[in-house]
């Protein structure tokens, strides 16, 4: 089981966050998630969202440290990435406001 973590630089909430994704099945996203003790309210679409002091547990439990540019490419190439708005027909208006 390998999952993948970009470093906590995303602020949110007086904290900063990390996006925790898997390339293989959301199935091992969540089993990974459970194994470092990140709630299933930290899902979110694609990935779970992951606070800075979970961070060090999550490298330690194998989780592998890739920019955030990578690991949105292993989302996109396996087939697991979901955009933030989706139209019922699955087509993606891309995000408010830009079109």
């Amino acid at each position: 089981m390998v999952c993948y973590i970009d470093p906590p630089v995303w602020p949110g909430h007086g904290r900063m966050w990390s996006h925790l994704v898997s390339d293989v099945s959301y199935e091992e996203l969540h089993a990974f998630a459970d194994r470092i003790g990140a709630p299933r309210r930290a899902f979110e679409r694609d990935h779970y969202d992951v606070p800075s002091d979970l961070y060090g547990e999550a490298v330690r439990a194998g989780a592998v440290e890739v920019e955030s540019r990578e690991l949105v490419r292993r989302l996109v190439s396996a087939g697991l990435r979901r955009p933030r708005y989706q139209r019922p027909n699955g087509e993606s208006p891309g995000e408010p406001g830009h079109g």
